[in-house]
């Protein structure tokens, strides 16, 4: 598993963050229990599968709905 951090443009409402974290937790690969939307620092926070799913995957899945992904940072967890 890899950790993920991806740098979001200002989210303008909590209901931004509702979507982004749904968006992540629908996708296969990423671990759903750990999918943290921050409102406050607009960032998403989520582990996942590197060899079911690629951070460019996450990227387009947020980016889809409309918000763009200013920087990703993955680590190993």
């Amino acid at each position: 598993m890899k950790k993920a951090i991806l740098r979001l443009e200002t989210l303008s409402c909590p209901s931004c963050l509702q979507k982004i974290e749904n968006a992540l937790k629908g996708l296969d690969g990423v671990d759903k229990d750990t999918v943290k939307v921050l409102f406050n620092s607009s960032k998403a926070k989520t582990a996942f599968d590197s060899e079911k799913i690629s951070i460019e995957e996450i990227e387009k899945a947020i980016e889809d709905l409309g918000y763009p992904v200013i920087k990703s940072t993955v680590k190993a967890a």
